[in-house]
């Protein structure tokens, strides 16, 4: 498997030719890295203006592995090659290492970047790429993985210093500007050691040990400058906007990820901006905030394969219920705002907002009956929306970052009442719906109050709680609360509510049972349930292999536009478009899919015939398209004839090896697998006419840069804006990823 990382955009507040001259006093040997052993200059050439200079080094490192791991490599050092390029003219200095040793076995490969501030020509940003991939060592792959990875961060973070020691050596020297190269006059030399060039000293005769496979520490060392002296937790916001003014939209800064991210490990920041990155290539929807994003990971250790997982999930989840736009289009009814027993009460001691739910005056079984879960559900939802709003305030109000919240339950009154199965039913839902979608917002949960009917309800919900949430529970029962260790280390005394023997009014409205007259017949919930959960422009539908699924459209007038934006929720498919003068007959809907098992109605409709031939009966109009798990697809089709249109989605096998005709162990697997023959996407489609297409394009073009539009003739939301229409073209298709 191969380790990737990619770190934030660093920033050095002093000039390029400054930074470049401390970072060459790191050689030959810097006595900050004991692991630096020496370097050697290989070659060393310098173009005829002095412009640009090229040097290649060779480098060793005292790698800190177990000495039986060393011995069974038979090496104690790691060699690297490490070629740099300084463009004095472009002011940018381009790193690049791969180590020597064992090359065959282990490959790491590092790149990385100084270059100007794009805002301010005074500061210098520093951006690292690396990889390792182990193929083979000796049956210690595994070990010497995470040897490498540790020493790799633990090298990291401490060249953050590295560069700063150099800068205010320089300055201690005098040495507080070097000037800018200019055509008219030689390079200046850079101040540094007078044997760098000139008497390198003899490197270690020893190879590489794997086990310390990290990339070069020469650039590691400053692969995340950063002023030491400066702390994060002081900047100020317009401070900060100064720093990243100039930061490109798809990188982050370094200062950004401490002031409202907080503290994260090399390989953790890492990890953010991959994620980040890969949401931008493969989602040209709404992006989550970085906040959003840095959940998911947290909630899943940091392993970006199940992060991503369950981050697509979610933003699936979101577009079709339209989640985003919940806080403005939700209007809790009456019965809710009297009877719902839960509010917003300033925040923790951490900054954390604060939300009181009284549990044990809450009439579940009355909101449930006249509310349904559907509405319940949504409330909560809104709850949610409403913390992470929240945050993101009291983030900046208290300089610090601040991503989850603190919820005080109190259940003086619960009683069995309370465990109304309809009642725990619906709380259960909640819940799964909540982890699922809402990870690491909950800081810290206290359950004041406790009665002995409390176990029996924690026995019910415990299991649907993730584990690290779980950690995060204090559970006082009677007036324990109010002693040390109560109440008051984590809330301040001034805003202890009223009914927990506090001082602050809490505006948390008492509950009670909810009127008889108010409940609604099982029949009205129903309807009113599904009315809810289907305010939603997008379809979903299930592709098996052997049956797509087929959407019809008839289009009347010529050179309409046909729209499309769809996700793929699960599995790879193939999309396509095809054009017949005839009507199909009417859709199929086997109760049995392909594989015997049950198809859900209206969920899967094929249109085209069996006995149609392509290129005679119908034809195909668009290129295939092969679309992955995960991936956002917008695009349109400009019609050329009158007729109807079929869009199809089709199960995308994956090729049979050419070099053999034997079906692959893969294939074979898959055969056994009716899960892995299903696909499922969610879409929406809409067709526009010629003049309204033409002038939402216009629209696009005149906003600049945009991933969707709004007609005001269209209810169409995420139309690629890169699409482009032409009307002298019989069919224009273009497909955003």
């Amino acid at each position: 498997m191969v380790q990737k990382y990619q770190s934030p955009v660093r920033v050095y507040k002093h000039p390029f030719e400054l930074v470049m001259a401390a970072y060459e006093r790191r050689f030959p040997t810097c006595h900050l890295i004991p692991m630096f052993v020496a370097s050697d200059v290989v070659e060393e050439e310098t173009n005829e203006d002095g412009s640009t200079t090229r040097v290649e080094r060779r480098c060793a490192l005292d790698v800190d592995a177990p000495r039986l791991l060393k011995r069974i490599a038979g090496v104690d050092y790691v060699y690297f090659i490490q070629k740099n390029t300084l463009n004095r003219k472009e002011r940018t200095l381009h790193i690049e290492s791969h180590n020597e040793t064992f090359s065959n076995r282990v490959i790491i490969h590092e790149t990385c970047c100084y270059s100007v501030h794009p805002e301010n020509e005074d500061w210098t940003c520093f951006e690292q790429t690396a990889s390792l991939d182990i193929k083979s060592f000796f049956g210690f792959e595994s070990t010497v993985e995470k040897i490498a990875m540790k020493q790799y961060a633990s090298s990291i973070k401490k060249g953050k210093e590295i560069i700063e020691f150099y800068l205010k050596e320089l300055e201690d020297e005098g040495i507080t500007h070097i000037p800018r190269w200019t055509p008219s006059s030689l390079p200046l030399p850079l101040p540094r050691p007078a044997s760098l060039f000139t008497s390198p000293p003899v490197l270690p005769k020893l190879a590489v040990t794997p086990a310390d496979s990290n990339p070069l520490p020469s650039d590691t060392a400053d692969s995340i400058p950063q002023d030491a002296k400066q702390d994060s937790s002081a900047l100020q916001p317009d401070s900060l906007s100064e720093i990243l003014a100039g930061t490109p939209e798809d990188k982050l800064d370094a200062d950004y990820i401490k002031r409202y991210l907080g503290d994260l490990t090399p390989l953790q920041e890492s990890c953010l901006i991959r994620l980040r990155k890969w949401l931008q290539e493969t989602h040209k929807g709404k992006i989550p905030k970085d906040e959003h994003i840095l959940r998911f990971l947290r909630a899943r250790d940091f392993n970006m394969d199940k992060a991503r997982e369950i981050l697509c999930q979610s933003l699936t989840w979101r577009k079709q219920h339209q989640v985003d736009y919940l806080l403005e289009t939700w209007s809790s009814p009456q019965v809710l705002q009297d009877y719902y027993t839960g509010g917003w009460h300033h925040h923790d001691r951490d900054g954390r907002p604060l939300y009181v739910l009284r549990l044990g005056q809450m009439d579940t079984k009355g909101l449930v009956r006249a509310l349904g879960e559907e509405s319940l559900l949504r409330h909560v939802l809104s709850i949610n929306e409403e913390g992470l709003r929240r945050c993101e305030e009291n983030t900046k109000v208290f300089g610090r970052p601040i991503s989850c919240w603190t919820c005080l339950v109190d259940l003086e009154g619960l009683n069995m009442r309370h465990l109304w199965r309809p009642g725990v039913k619906a709380l259960l839902r909640i819940i799964e719906v909540v982890e699922a979608n809402y990870p690491e917002t909950l800081g810290r949960l206290l359950i004041l109050r406790a009665p002995r009917v409390f176990p029996v309800l924690w026995t019910l919900v415990s299991p649907f709680i993730d584990e690290n949430t779980r950690k995060k529970f204090l559970i006082y029962a009677g007036n324990d609360y109010q002693g040390p260790g109560g109440l008051v280390d984590y809330i301040d005394k001034e805003i202890i509510p009223d009914f927990l023997a506090g001082e602050c009014m809490c505006e948390v409205p008492e509950g009670g049972l909810v009127p008889k007259s108010m409940y609604r017949t099982a029949e009205e919930l129903e309807n009113e349930d599904v009315r809810l959960w289907t305010e939603t422009i997008y379809q979903s539908a299930s592709i098996f292999k052997g049956a797509p699924h087929e959407l019809l459209i008839e289009i009347i007038d010529a050179s309409s536009v046909i729209t499309w934006d769809f996700d793929m929720c699960k599995g790879d498919v193939v999309f396509n478009i095809y054009h017949s003068k005839r009507a199909p007959q009417p859709p199929r809907k086997d109760p049995l899919g392909p594989h015997g098992i049950t198809s859900p109605v209206g969920n899967n409709v094929q249109l085209i015939d069996k006995s149609w031939t392509l290129g005679q009966d119908y034809s195909m109009v668009e290129s295939p398209l092969i679309c992955k798990e995960g991936e956002s697809v917008q695009g349109s089709h400009v019609t050329r004839w009158p007729g109807f249109y079929i869009l199809q989605w089709k199960f995308h096998s994956m090729p049979a090896c050419s070099a053999t005709n034997l079906p692959r162990v893969d294939d074979v697997l898959a055969t056994l697998q009716v899960s892995s023959h299903k696909c499922k996407v969610m879409f929406y489609t809409e067709v526009l006419g010629s003049e309204d297409f033409r002038l939402a394009c216009c629209d696009v073009q005149s906003l600049g840069s945009m991933t969707s539009l709004e007609s005001s003739h269209s209810g169409f939301s995420q139309l690629s804006a890169a699409t482009t229409f032409s009307s002298q073209s019989q069919s224009s298709s273009m497909i955003s990823r």
